[in-house]
């Protein structure tokens, strides 16, 4: 019988078809599965046909429907087709027939590449480029340096013709996948060896055995971060009928032998930016440490919010079909393991404050004791120094460092800032309340006294929103032993004013630390514009608190640009939103695919109001949690960190709500505080807008955020639509 494998790319644009495009593909693929290779080449409804003038023997088109074909490769021996897309009846036969494919001789993996456009571009660009004497962008590596990382003479010619990286971002859809990748590492000064070590090594396959470049078919086999390769009809069916959830969970070979290493020596992390597949990767890890496990052994997989635990059990479920294997992993925050800690001890029900009861307490400590500091500043220093440090006594604390502090603290400052502790602990008694991180602290102390560790294996998402006294917790939890913790995160995307070195607090992870460059979720253009917001700015590391940056990070996935709207007013903006979700949801997108993210509780409270008016169902994220109803998700820009969604709309980027003067610390109390809030409020942003994978809608009314005028200065008019 026939089998059809399905390329990344057609995943990607089928769910931006019509219904019956999207009906019409499912049926053509099912008929793969049911007739044979004679019934197959036969059947006048398929209708299989080269394009005339192809430029590739086995490349085919067939019939979707009396509007669309799908282009097939036919590798011309066994029984496996390959599904690269499905287009307009006139298109698919325009880009079939200037498709090639070819074995790669490094990689061993099949490679397509639009050999006619390139062939029209190269001469131009040499001749450009010769012109006007311009520097050819890889001059400094040489033909060897590149034909050993896989790059193709033909793929060769085209890169010694390029001048800047916009003619090779130009080049991104004409030219086979792994290799434009490569070019781009390159370009932003990778070293020939990292860009082999992270790249091209996972991809290689049977070492250096030679390769049969005529084996079109077995190249498939070699290609697993682009070809699906479907066993069966009931496989095919899910794949297509919940595609985006199937791909939440694929794995792509460099990500792999990350989550698949049979063991490390001790801690563990993997970062990058977002859409890379660190959560991927981290439930990949989890998958392979539950076939390790010992009996009585357990695995404690753990993030930030409890948003993100809702996803992570829904990928989990996906990943690992035995409920028994999944029922030894525990999905929990790291606040809600330490309640479990701490609370079967307590002799009355303690409540949690939140970040404005506690302002408040600290503001009657001020009140109380006559202090000559805010609230602010005391709510800042027990955080950042005494709860960081985990100090306990006035000894230690005057004996602490408050490195990373703007404020200056004279000796004698600190026993009084002590006593304001003290009082703030009397008073949380008193009232039989806790913070959040102090039950962390609390836990951690606990479970360090007992010397009895919960966990085999500690798996961490989102790790770098996490306080030094949740990574204790978190260390106290697990022995220092191989395989103790694996560490996912990315110190872009922090939004709390938290910052850590794992190695002061006993977790090295040196020399196993992985960074992911490659974003598998969100277009290039979404990309492009979500990264100008962060400025350039270079964020501390998780590791040792040295700088990090963006330098490489990019999507090979293409779609529209970001629509950007400037209103007259709030009724104005939500009438915008209502006409985009209905164009999305007319074009086939599912309305839980689709999620509206605000600053604040009060936005997200009047665009419910407004979809509702209009009849569009909404699902409230953080409120409506561990549902599966149809609906738009609506939330807070919080709410959707370490979500994704096909399209998201982010409303009220206004100034004032973006920075939020609340969430700023004033210059003059704290110049080190100040700017890490800022930046805390552009990666929140930043986050919000990286949340989507094909579309990404942005709008304010009045005044635009600064963070939108700041990107606006260098590229574009503040209130133009793309």
């Amino acid at each position: 019988m026939a089998q059809l494998a399905l390329s990344v790319r057609f995943l990607d644009e089928f769910g931006k078809l019509d219904s019956k495009a999207r009906s019409g593909a499912v049926k053509t693929a099912l008929k793969f599965q049911q007739l044979t290779l004679k019934q197959l080449w036969a059947d006048a409804g398929l209708d299989f046909k080269q394009p005339k003038g192809a430029r590739g023997k086995h490349i085919y088109t067939c019939r979707i429907d009396r509007f669309y074909r799908g282009v097939v490769l036919a590798p011309g021996t066994g029984e496996d087709f390959l599904l690269l897309r499905v287009m307009a009846h006139d298109d698919a036969y325009t880009w079939a027939a200037k498709q090639v494919p070819s074995v790669n001789a490094v990689t061993h993996g099949l490679e397509i590449r639009d050999v006619v456009t390139v062939e029209q571009l190269v001469p131009a660009w040499e001749a450009e480029a010769s012109a006007a004497a311009l520097e050819p962008l890889f001059a400094r590596h040489t033909d060897g340096d590149l034909r050993g990382l896989g790059i193709e003479d033909d793929v060769l010619r085209a890169a010694r013709s390029l001048t800047s990286k916009e003619q090779l971002e130009a080049f991104a859809p004409l030219m086979p996948e792994d290799q434009w990748q490569v070019l781009q590492f390159l370009s932003e000064g990778l070293s020939v060896q990292t860009v082999w070590g992270e790249l091209v090594a996972t991809r290689t396959r049977n070492g250096m055995l030679a390769v049969d470049r005529t084996d079109l078919a077995g190249a498939m086999r070699n290609t697993p971060s682009r070809i699906a390769l479907v066993t069966g009809p009931q496989e095919l069916s899910e794949i297509l009928d919940k595609p985006f959830a199937a791909w939440r969970i694929f794995l792509h070979p460099s990500q792999r032998y990350i989550a698949y290493r049979p063991s490390y020596s001790g801690p563990a992390q993997v970062t990058g930016g977002p859409g890379t597949g660190k959560t991927v990767v981290a439930l990949h890890r989890v998958k392979h440490l539950l076939g390790h496990l010992r009996a009585g052994e357990r695995i404690l997989l753990t993030t930030y919010t409890g948003t993100l635990t809702s996803a992570l059990r829904e990928g989990l479920d996906l990943l690992v079909e035995d409920e028994k294997l999944r029922g030894r992993v525990d999905v929990l925050t790291v606040n809600a393991r330490a309640r479990e800690i701490v609370e079967p001890h307590d002799d009355a029900r303690c409540v949690y404050l939140d970040g404005a009861q506690e302002l408040s307490l600290w503001g009657e400590i001020v009140e109380q004791l006559g202090l000559r500091w805010s609230a602010q500043f005391l709510v800042q220093e027990y955080k950042h120094v005494i709860l960081a440090q985990g100090l306990r006594s006035l000894d230690a604390y005057q004996e602490a460092s408050r490195s990373g502090r703007g404020s200056r603290l004279a000796f004698t400052g600190r026993h009084e800032v002590w006593q304001a502790v003290e009082a703030f602990q009397a008073a949380l008694d008193k009232r039989s309340a806790r913070t959040h991180l102090g039950v962390c602290d609390e836990a951690a102390l606990r479970v360090t006294t007992s010397g009895v560790p919960l966990y085999r294996h500690v798996v961490v998402d989102e790790a770098q929103d996490l306080h030094p006294a949740q990574w204790r917790l978190l260390r106290a939890l697990v022995l220092a032993r191989p395989d103790d913790l694996f560490i996912a995160g990315d110190p872009h995307q922090r939004i709390y004013d938290t910052k850590v070195s794992l190695k002061s607090l006993g977790i090295p992870v040196t020399g196993r630390s992985t960074r992911m460059r490659k974003n598998y979720r969100s277009t290039q253009e979404i990309l492009t514009w979500a990264v100008a917001l962060l400025d350039g700015r270079r964020v501390e590391q998780l590791e040792n608190g040295s700088a990090d940056t963006l330098a490489g990070f990019q999507s090979s996935l293409h779609g529209d640009r970001p629509t950007v709207r400037a209103m007259d007013d709030q009724d104005a903006e939500l009438s915008e939103l209502v006409v985009r979700i209905r164009e999305w949801a007319d074009g086939g997108v599912e309305l839980s695919d689709i999620a509206v993210a605000a600053r604040f509780n009060k936005i997200v409270r009047s665009v419910v109001q407004r979809l509702r008016d209009e009849r569009i169902p909404v699902v409230r994220l953080r409120q409506d949690r561990g549902t599966d109803a149809e609906g738009v998700r609506v939330g807070t820009m919080h709410s959707l960190k370490g979500l994704e969604f096909r399209c998201v709309a982010v409303v009220g980027v206004r100034e004032g709500v973006l920075p939020y003067i609340g969430a700023i610390t004033p210059m003059e109390l704290d110049p080190i505080q100040h700017h890490t809030d800022l930046t805390a409020e552009r990666c929140l942003l930043f986050v919000a807008c990286t949340r989507a994978r094909d579309r990404l809608h942005v709008s304010w009314s009045g005044q635009a955020s600064r963070f939108l005028a700041e990107v606006d200065a260098g590229r574009r008019v503040p209130s133009a639509s793309h």
